[in-house]
């Protein structure tokens, strides 16, 4: 198990649910149940994956988790580009939250790389070929 507080991937997913609160906040109250709560949702469970993965065993299952969080990044990116398009939210305030979905991301393949390469590391180690025939 892991300390999900450790991780600034985790510190970062939750400062952009925060901007994403704030953002949608002023959207129309038609959209309350639509793109609001969607958007919403998309950033809670970037963090909320990252933080599942945490208390998860293994390194197979961390990483799913990653993968999922990574895949509720590249949505709430579409989600604030289409809120943009609809004028729901202004050119500099989708920026920021695409800028952090961006960053987030980058640091979610970072990770992903480096628990691969551990995990491809310790296969190899302790792992002795077959000796051959005579």
């Amino acid at each position: 198990m892991r300390d999900p507080k450790k991780l600034l991937v985790l510190q970062q997913s939750r400062t952009l649910a925060v901007s994403v609160y704030r953002l949608t906040a002023n959207f129309p109250a038609s959209e309350r149940f639509g793109l609001t709560t969607q958007m919403r949702r998309s950033a809670i469970s970037i963090g909320s994956n990252i933080s599942e993965g945490c208390g998860r065993q293994g390194s197979r299952e961390f990483l799913h988790s990653l993968y999922l969080a990574r895949g509720e990044a590249s949505e709430l990116a579409y989600q604030a580009e289409l809120s943009e398009d609809l004028g729901f939210s202004e050119p500099d305030e989708a920026k920021a939250v695409l800028d952090a979905i961006d960053h987030i991301q980058r640091m979610l393949n970072r990770l992903t790389a480096s628990i691969r390469t551990r995990n491809n590391k310790s296969k190899g180690a302790g792992h002795n070929p077959p000796a051959p025939a005579e």
